[in-house]
């Protein structure tokens, strides 16, 4: 899908530094698309569009509750059973993709109970049942600038890979 961008507000974004710059052509390929990561999203959208899509929407989980959180809002399917962390180390994020590998490794385990359908108070009690994701929640924290700063590298490097600039 073609996504346009323009110059103006892609510099403007980049003086923002790297979380400006990705959110601004994250905000473009979606705007284009019509959406976030439904079905019909991905069926029109690059592989490299789908991939940043897919950051974003994982940062914004993992800042706002965790890897409990992105599992229980249903997120476990689409990060642990596509390649998203083979994408994270072709474009240089391998601290994220083994971040991801281990998270997949508890997922296979302990997915179910953290799916199903719960009371806001039974959700809350889920961080108290897994401390699993614990140290993976605080090292993603701890990391998350150097993981926006690499994606935004790459996406920098393959511009034309995301948006056409006009």
């Amino acid at each position: 899908m073609e996504v346009f961008l323009s110059d103006t507000s892609l510099r403007q974004a980049a003086q923002g530094g790297a979380p400006a710059f990705v959110e601004a052509v994250a905000q473009a390929i979606e705007q284009a698309a019509g959406g976030g990561l439904t079905a019909h999203v991905l069926e029109v959208l690059s592989p490299q569009q789908t991939t940043l899509l897919a950051y974003r929407a994982l940062r914004g989980e993992l800042m706002e509750g965790g890897w409990v959180q992105l599992i229980h809002n249903g997120w476990g399917p689409f990060f642990f059973r596509n390649p998203f962390a083979k994408a994270m180390r072709l474009w240089g994020v391998d601290g994220l993709a083994s971040m991801v590998g281990k998270a997949h490794k508890l997922y296979s385990r302990l997915h179910e109970p953290i799916e199903a359908d719960c009371t806001d108070e039974e959700f809350m009690a889920l961080y108290e049942q897994f401390p699993q994701f614990d140290a993976l929640d605080d090292e993603f924290v701890e990391r998350e600038e150097e993981f926006t700063r690499s994606v935004g590298l790459w996406v920098d490097a393959h511009l034309d890979q995301f948006v056409k600039i006009v």
